[in-house]
């Protein structure tokens, strides 16, 4: 039992420089929870005498699966103690692009994604954490355009400081071309009230904790969708395939209640903003770039349960628990 009691808060520190960044509290990681997400940005003109806007609505979910520590010992008479937890990460989303302030293309977009994590921490390889998912993202009006996509990857951790750790490793993202990104993650308590932390290339936050139940973060973060779908003419119809992507700058105040309960509130500007549009060939049919826009987006989150050991050790190390961010 002992055992088991000192190597939960390493694997604990595995995750925290990769989910901070997107905000999930560290009792999220053991107790089964649902977070619930609305995000809308108005139609902005795209200089070629039409607009774009963007809402989108989702929902998380995180069920833990199983945690377990076994002992080695091997032929060469080297002791190993290792820790692992498993868990399993689900979402559904429906995502509506305008053009023209017209739902496009027909009703937007439903996604649906399942991956499963692995928190591991031993005295020989040290701290590291092993994901993968698959999901799917299909027009609304038709189950003919299915375009695949799935994530692969792992990270090493270290710690600097009581208050300090980084992140570093690799991911693996197939979503219309295969893709090889390196990430850097990093956690940073500056004092008792402000905190830094990121997942670089995606995500850079800087929280402001007021009390035990309110919360401000300021986040930087790339963000967008990609996305198949029909284009029907008198003719024939063809496959096209879609790209959004911007660059957010934004502000979010997240509440607790009731102790199970966060909400959150944001609004910023998206920025640096791009629409491609591709052919079943993969060729690029058009490349437009949306004015800077505001957005807002609201979240409410449900944990089943509240981790006593999750967070007196996330007090004590500096690492807060934050609102669900988009």
């Amino acid at each position: 039992m002992a055992t088991s009691r000192l190597c939960v808060p390493l694997l604990l520190i595995v995750f925290v420089s990769q989910v901070q960044a997107q905000h999930f509290a560290l009792s999220r990681l053991f107790y089964p929870n649902v977070t619930l997400r609305a995000d809308y940005m108005p139609s902005a003109s795209m200089g070629n005498n039409q607009s774009y806007g963007l809402t989108r609505t989702s929902f998380n979910g995180i069920i833990p699966l199983r945690s377990e520590v076994d002992v080695s010992f091997s032929l060469r008479k080297k002791f190993d103690l290792r820790a692992r937890h498993f868990l399993m990460l689900a979402n559904a989303s429906q995502i509506n692009p305008t053009i023209n302030n017209t739902i496009s293309p027909a009703n937007g977009y439903k996604t649906a994604s399942v991956g499963v994590l692995m928190l591991q921490a031993s005295l020989r390889d040290r701290l590291w954490i092993y994901g993968g998912g698959l999901g799917i993202t299909e027009t609304n009006e038709t189950f003919f355009t299915p375009q695949p996509f799935f994530w692969a990857g792992g990270a090493r951790m270290r710690i600097l400081g009581l208050h300090t750790q980084i992140a570093y490793g690799t991911a693996i993202v197939f979503n219309q071309k295969v893709r090889i990104i390196p990430i850097f993650g990093f956690n940073k308590r500056i004092n008792k009230q402000w905190r830094a932390s990121g997942l670089l290339p995606f995500r850079v936050d800087v929280n402001h904790r007021i009390n035990e139940w309110f919360n401000i973060d300021m986040i930087g973060g790339f963000d967008g969708y990609s996305a198949g779908f029909q284009h029907v003419t008198s003719i024939e119809k063809s496959l096209r395939r879609s790209n959004y992507q911007h660059v957010k700058f934004s502000v979010a105040a997240n509440a607790h209640l009731f102790t199970v309960f966060n909400v959150s509130l944001e609004a910023g500007l998206g920025t640096f903003r791009q629409l491609r549009t591709f052919n079943s060939a993969r060729e690029n049919l058009g490349t437009e770039h949306p004015n800077i826009a505001p957005f807002v987006g609201a979240s409410v989150r449900y944990i089943s349960s509240k981790s006593k050991l999750s967070s007196k050790f996330t007090r004590k190390l500096g690492l807060g628990e934050n609102g669900i961010n988009w």
